[in-house]
């Protein structure tokens, strides 16, 4: 190749992987990789991977020995929720969220936009009451997928209603992080939330004391994640108090936190997620017919993401506009407003996880449910969503 058609190529690959879509696509494609290995006769090593064993060891002693698949869950998926952590500081100290009337509509739908599929899925789930452990898996939005097919739309959606769709993605993963520490947290140990607890202090100090080196702040953030992680508690939830402790600015004018999430954006969007979708995407299809999807749990999630997603966000954003509380994002109309909403039922990433989390330790029968219902209702509220902007786009 030429140079000036390598530095050509060198540079499109550059402004595709700056492109904000660039994450979702990525996504989508180790999703739909890890289903084709599934159902294929590389299944067998595809189980054999997620499955290998890693061990951290002390000496003699061994900390801590997970399969891979719970590493990526535990370990890496902290670092995706210390990138949520700083987004979500960035916006209540200087972003969208820090005017409380411009906050008021993404809260308020995105409140609704987990109420809504929560109930849908429950009463999917009426007297089965290990299935209503799930309650919560379609209320997660998964900011990844949404943001990038708004982003492939380009000038289809105007840049108020891509600002809402962001603002409400982020309230979803900060209430995600509270049903998922309330709900989702049981075998307390004392001990180790007290070791917690003082890890959490000694962060507040470090802020207090102006302590601007991001290094310090995450030695700190790893023992907080350990001790959470053998208290009973959910280890992600380390990520996002580590993040919350940051400064926000420093005494010379950079942003230590803004510096991290910049850092922090292109591995977690292209190695971290990817990485979790590959190895928590793959489900077999074998013996898999029509009816298994009508059964509630599938049912449940799949109707929460597509329906309740759609009603409960775009109830709220019209029920505050219609009352004079918040303005219609600008520029947006109606049906541009309902394709968003839609689009919010794209849960994926999040939905798996908390799925996980639900069924711990039950047989793989419910894995496959929590998979299927996913997959179908990310998939429809995904090609619903944007199928509605595209005719909205055409009227206007």
């Amino acid at each position: 190749m030429k140079p000036d058609a390598h530095r050509r190529s060198s540079l499109a690959f550059l402004r595709f992987f700056a492109h904000e879509s660039a994450a979702g696509i990525v996504l989508a494609i180790a999703a739909v990789a890890a289903l084709i290995i599934s159902n294929s006769p590389w299944h067998p090593v595809y189980e054999a991977l997620v499955q290998i064993q890693g061990e951290v060891r002390l000496g003699e002693w061994v900390l801590l020995a997970k399969p891979l698949v719970v590493w990526i869950n535990d370990l890496w998926m902290a670092v995706f929720f210390l990138l949520v952590g700083l987004e979500i500081k960035r916006e209540f100290v200087e972003g969208e969220l820090g005017d409380r009337r411009q906050a008021m509509l993404p809260a308020v739908a995105a409140l609704g936009g987990m109420a809504m599929p929560a109930l849908i899925y429950s009463l999917c789930n009426l007297g089965d009451a290990v299935a209503l452990r799930g309650w919560a898996i379609p209320a997660a939005t998964d900011i990844a997928f949404a943001i990038g097919i708004v982003m492939l739309l380009g000038p289809r959606v105007p840049t108020s209603l891509k600002i809402f769709l962001t603002a409400v993605a982020i309230i979803d993963d900060l209430g995600a992080i509270v049903v998922i520490a309330l709900f989702y947290t049981d075998h307390l140990s004392l001990p180790m939330l007290m070791g917690a607890a003082l890890g959490v202090l000694v962060l507040v100090l470090l802020n207090r004391a102006r302590v601007m080196r991001v290094d310090v702040y995450l030695a700190v953030g790893l023992a907080v994640w350990l001790c959470v992680l053998k208290s009973g508690v959910h280890p992600t939830l380390a990520g996002v108090v580590t993040a919350l402790a940051i400064p926000m600015r420093a005494p010379e004018g950079h942003s230590p936190a803004q510096d991290l999430e910049h850092a922090l954006h292109p591995w977690v969007a292209f190695v971290v997620l990817p990485v979790f979708a590959f190895t928590n995407a793959g489900v077999a299809l074998a013996g898999v017919n029509p009816a298994t999807l009508f059964q509630g749990i599938p049912l449940g999630i799949a109707l929460g993401l597509v329906a309740g997603k759609a009603a409960g966000v775009f109830g709220s954003l019209s029920l505050m506009v219609r009352c004079g509380w918040a303005n219609r994002p600008a520029g947006a109309s109606w049906l541009q407003c309902f394709g968003v909403a839609v689009l919010c039922g794209i849960g994926f990433t999040m939905s798996l996880f908390i799925g996980g989390l639900a069924f711990a330790g039950l047989d793989a029968g419910y894995e496959l449910r929590v998979k299927l219902g996913v997959l179908c209702g990310s998939m429809l509220s995904g090609l619903l969503g944007t199928a509605i902007l595209m005719a909205a786009h055409r009227q206007r």
